[in-house]
């Protein structure tokens, strides 16, 4: 492997992982505000929904960053 395509596989790597993790997030805030919605006596405060945002997308970065160099690789080849 030369030099640049390390280079792009790592941009590429850096984009999907972030992208995924934005998705989760947004997935997870989606259903969070539904499920608060719909009930009577809100179960999470906003800081809650928010600091469950953050804890989603640190995570899906660990895991992103660890799932997507190989199927990155793989498609690149």
């Amino acid at each position: 492997m030369n030099n640049d395509s390390g280079k792009s596989t790592g941009k590429y790597t850096l984009i999907a992982s972030i992208t995924s993790s934005l998705i989760l997030v947004v997935i997870f805030a989606v259903l969070s505000f539904a499920v608060n919605g719909s009930r009577d006596i809100p179960l999470y405060s906003q800081v809650d929904i928010v600091a469950g945002m953050i804890f989603v997308f640190i995570l899906s970065m660990i895991v992103a960053a660890s799932v997507w160099p190989g199927i990155i690789e793989k498609k690149i080849k």
